[in-house]
């Protein structure tokens, strides 16, 4: 059975691109360039890469198409600290947004997410599940203590 590599469409910046993912996401690196031309100062026409494993392709596509929000990535963070390093990286020359979505200088959507996220908000106390929610909805960039104050009801 065949694997799915999504391809990442850019306007000349997808070796930059990849360069700044791969030094963001753990577990990662540029595999291969590919060359318009034959010198290493030639423009990238793909580069391939891993984010924690999993496999793309940057593509220089030129300017006809750009990202939406209608496709993003998670991160799943398990601390502040990395909420915070993953958040503070992609929105440099970014821009931020709500609930933990931003978009990086490229254009691409990115979603920061603790990982305690889901027990907070699926939590088995629903009004505390609700206050989450509340508290989430009100945040750019997601703080794990105050989602887990606003469950506890504090």
């Amino acid at each position: 059975m065949g694997s799915i590599t999504p391809c990442l469409w850019f306007d000349g910046q997808a070796e930059e691109a990849a360069a700044l993912y791969t030094s963001v996401v753990r577990n990662s690196r540029i595999v291969s360039v590919s060359r318009v031309g034959s010198s290493e100062s030639d423009p990238a026409l793909t580069v391939s890469f891993e984010l924690d494993g999993q496999a793309f392709v940057a593509l220089n596509g030129g300017p006809q198409f750009s990202f939406t929000e209608a496709v993003s990535f998670q991160i799943a963070c398990a601390d502040q600290e990395e909420v915070d390093r993953h958040w503070d990286a992609l929105t440099d020359g970014g821009e931020e947004s709500r609930c933990g979505w931003l978009k990086d200088r490229y254009g691409l959507s990115w979603q920061i997410i603790p990982t305690v996220l889901q027990s907070l908000i699926g939590g088995p106390d629903a009004d505390g599940a609700q206050r989450a929610v509340a508290a989430m909805l009100s945040m750019g960039k997601l703080d794990i203590a105050a989602l887990e104050s606003a469950y506890r009801g504090n």
